[in-house]
């Protein structure tokens, strides 16, 4: 904030405030084929008011806002340009316990992400899962040889 606009809180005629937005990113995943395509999606987010950053990656089908935008409305004006959009659903393998698990691993994400899952628990029945709480002193029945 630079400091006309901390002065102009002070100063305003107005007596309504206008509450800011805070400042966020928001990804996006389009599918972009040629640069026309990523000139019109870049174009249609770099207008709206609060953008201060846009960052697009074709390879990875990637648009990255940065600014004082609501997620919804940026989702909304992608949409406007014809192009099928969605919130960016991966996010880093090693932020995951367990990135390949059925429901996180999906082969159309780019390397190094995995798909964004709250379920990605590995299966409590599985012997390797057996084997390693075999030892653990969160289980009661596990060994107490000392």
């Amino acid at each position: 904030m630079g400091a006309l606009d901390f002065l102009s809180d002070y100063f305003s005629i107005s007596t309504q405030k206008k509450k800011r937005k805070p400042m966020q990113t928001v990804e996006i995943k389009v599918k972009m084929d040629c640069d026309g395509c990523e000139r019109r999606v870049r174009n249609s987010v770099s207008n709206m008011s609060g953008v201060k950053q846009v960052e697009v990656n074709r390879k990875q089908s990637r648009v990255t806002v940065t600014g004082y935008v609501d997620r919804n409305k940026v989702l909304k004006k992608v949409q406007s340009t014809g192009k099928r959009a969605e919130f960016w659903p991966y996010i880093q393998y090693n932020l995951v316990a367990y990135p390949y698990v059925a429901q996180a691993y999906d082969k159309k994400a780019p390397s190094g992400y995995v798909k964004n899952t709250e379920q990605a628990l590995p299966n409590p029945n599985a012997p390797d899962e057996k084997l390693t709480s075999l030892f653990s002193d969160d289980n009661p029945n596990a060994c107490s040889i000392m």
